[in-house]
């Protein structure tokens, strides 16, 4: 089968497009032939070397990146029930660890994949995974929504804010979505009440009283964003950074949780976001679509930082 390997951490240049044998498939695994991949910025950040990912990957030869994946299930291992061949799934692979998603064949356990609603495409199904995970575990795991909260999402027209923003308006809360101008009616349309453009604006200045922050920037936008919380109020931050000084700031605010998350690969909340994809209740919203040889597009689209929504490769 084709896959993209990652020759070593750097470029893009390092990612190439090689043959490899089909994986065997374990007792507990199915194999799945994947239509569409999600890539993340965490896809970035490991292929570049930058983040833990990287040394936890360095063990593996070849290194296969991704994690996001949907497509139809090829054959199932001896003790799987509640599968069958022809299946369409979609999950997150063995996050965090080794995903081996950028490949024509993935095999995966049945703890870690969810049925594909009929009513949506595998590219939505993919984008629907990592980063919609990220913003339902933010709000149910991590910390507790509860309604009514006024909650405050940083970067909310990106990968996982436009998820965030949907999320924590079925949820019950008040949103407040912040992004650039030229993004607001988006941002607005996912169902945020108020949108604040970070470049014409302070929004500490602008904002107070917030029961729940999702952070995502990084930086100073930490101690930032514990000025507008309310005492015993929630942050939960992205893997965007967070240091010593940040936790001093958090303590002496009272916050209820003050949690640095990792999205975790669970098929009971993979099957929570089937449910309401096919609800309609959220939506993937795709801003770029690339072809499987065009991976390395994919990763330079993201470093960017400029994304709306998600990006998405597909296998043909």
């Amino acid at each position: 089968m084709k896959a993209i390997v990652l020759k070593e951490f750097g470029g893009v240049e390092n990612l190439q497009l090689v043959d490899v044998e089909i994986p065997d498939v374990g007792e507990q695994e199915v194999l799945v032939k994947v239509k569409a991949i999600s890539v993340n910025p965490v896809d970035v950040l490991t292929r570049a070397g930058t983040v833990g990912m990287s040394t936890l990957l360095e063990q593996y030869d070849p290194i296969i990146l991704g994690w996001d994946f949907s497509g139809v299930i090829e054959s199932v291992g001896e003790n799987v029930k509640e599968y069958q061949v022809g299946d369409a799934v979609f999950g997150m692979v063995n996050f965090p660890g080794h995903g081996r998603a950028y490949a024509e064949y993935i095999t995966v356990s049945v703890d870690q994949i969810a049925l594909k609603p009929s009513n949506i495409t595998h590219q939505a199904a993919a984008a629907s995974m990592l980063a919609a995970l990220t913003a339902w575990q933010a709000f149910t795991s991590y910390g507790k929504l509860r309604s009514n909260d006024r909650v405050l999402i940083h970067a909310a027209s990106g990968g996982v804010g436009h998820y965030a923003v949907q999320m924590a308006k079925y949820l019950g809360a008040y949103v407040i979505g912040i992004s650039s101008t030229k993004n607001k009616e988006f941002v607005i349309q996912l169902g945020a009440d108020e949108h604040i453009d970070y470049r014409s604006v302070k929004f500490e200045e602008e904002v107070s009283d917030i029961d729940f922050v999702l952070e995502a920037i990084g930086g100073d936008n930490f101690q930032k964003s514990v000025k507008v919380l309310k005492e015993f109020g929630t942050m939960v931050v992205l893997p965007s950074g967070y240091t010593e000084e940040d936790e001093v700031a958090a303590k002496a605010k009272q916050l209820h949780g003050s949690h640095f998350m990792c999205v975790y690969s669970s098929a009971r909340d993979m099957k929570i976001i089937a449910d309401l994809l096919e609800k309609g209740i959220i939506r993937a919203h795709i801003s770029h679509v690339f072809d499987f040889k065009e991976m390395d597009k994919a990763h330079l689209q993201l470093e960017n930082r400029n994304t709306v929504g998600k990006v998405v490769v597909c296998i043909s």
